[in-house]
């Protein structure tokens, strides 16, 4: 009974700070998390990738809703389109993906299929690029590295 009340504190006390983090993050306060998410020593499995920007809106650049769900999804989400060939047919669909970026990284769920892209882009929303720190004057396309989460 008592490890279970200190479970939930510390759960809570998590959640707490990542909404701290969030609400810093979207009034313009803290415009890089690398401190928190720093790129593993170890990232041989990591695929070269060149993330783009997408619109995931009802009206955006996406075009119609995602592939995985039928729905469309709001730009402060974590959420990637991938290539067809990383796509596979939809078994990413639903996952996560880790994307790495200098010294930042972040996890984004894959959403849809980036058909008619070339066969190294991860299209990401609007959110994926503040979470990785990348300057608003750079955003469109970018080098990164990814792997499955």
């Amino acid at each position: 009974m008592k490890t279970s009340r200190v479970v939930f504190l510390l759960l809570i006390t998590l959640l707490i700070s990542c909404i701290e983090a969030r609400y810093k993050l979207s009034e313009g306060k803290n415009t890089s998390m690398s401190q928190h998410y720093k790129r593993p020593l170890f990232a041989s499995t990591n695929t070269n990738a060149v993330m783009t920007l997408n619109n995931f809106e009802k009206g955006g650049d996406g075009g119609g809703p995602s592939e995985c769900d039928g729905e469309y999804h709001s730009n402060n989400l974590l959420i990637v389109a991938l290539s067809s060939r990383w796509y596979n047919h939809g078994q990413r669909c639903l996952n996560y993906i880790n994307i790495y970026y200098k010294e930042a990284s972040t996890q984004a769920m894959v959403v849809d299929e980036c058909s008619g892209c070339g066969d190294d882009i991860v299209d990401a929303s609007s959110a994926v690029w503040v979470a990785l720190g990348v300057s608003q004057s750079d955003w469109g396309e970018t080098g990164i590295t990814w792997s499955d989460a």
